[in-house]
């Protein structure tokens, strides 16, 4: 999240484009964290999983109604794709998140065999910026389940979860060759 792109770290780019929508910007950070805050309001120590850091932000956030979270590893998420999760909730969902159609198929496996091939047009590739309603992001923390967003905490526990259009440029950087792939197409 501290790698840079276009001379500022990816958390600093989530954070400007948060800022669209949010009245207050938390970001969570590791122990070891030395930085400037990547102009956010306030900087927090996270957890040893993605759910412990999102249960840390969320403890500095109680007068909140709306809650957005985003991944710094999402540097191009653009500010009207922030504005479209927070109103799909600000108009009553429980929780809304981006999802672009997926093209390849896919396939789920087991003991590298395959087992089902779900149709396409049912899937989505889910991203970041997801937005909730605080009161459900926060009983679906307390509910201590298992997921690889918080989106899959909230539907834990019967709530829908709206999807909007997302962006096929919201590429996610997870290894080096990904960043340089952004800094390569001009970002």
């Amino acid at each position: 999240q501290f790698a840079k792109l276009g001379g500022r770290t990816l958390a600093a780019h989530s954070v400007e484009q948060a800022r669209s929508v949010a009245d207050f910007v938390v970001v969570v950070v590791p122990e070891d964290y030395r930085g400037d805050g990547e102009g956010a309001d306030l900087v927090v120590t996270g957890g040893a999983t993605r759910s412990d850091s999102v249960r840390a932000g969320l403890a500095v956030c109680d007068d909140a109604q709306f809650i957005v979270v985003q991944d710094a590893a999402r540097p191009l998420a653009s500010a009207p794709l922030f504005e479209a999760v927070l109103a799909a909730v600000r108009a009553g969902a429980a929780a809304a998140i981006p999802g672009v159609a997926v093209s390849d198929t896919i396939k789920q496996v087991a003991d590298g065999v395959v087992v089902n091939t779900p149709p396409r047009d049912q899937l989505v590739a889910v991203q970041t910026p997801q937005a909730f309603a605080a009161a459900v992001l926060r009983r679906a923390h307390a509910s201590a389940g298992v997921a690889t967003d918080d989106a899959g905490l909230v539907e834990a526990l019967g709530e829908s979860v709206v999807v909007v259009a997302g962006e096929r440029t919201n590429i996610k950087v997870t290894n080096p060759e990904d960043l340089d792939g952004l800094t390569m197409s001009g970002a």
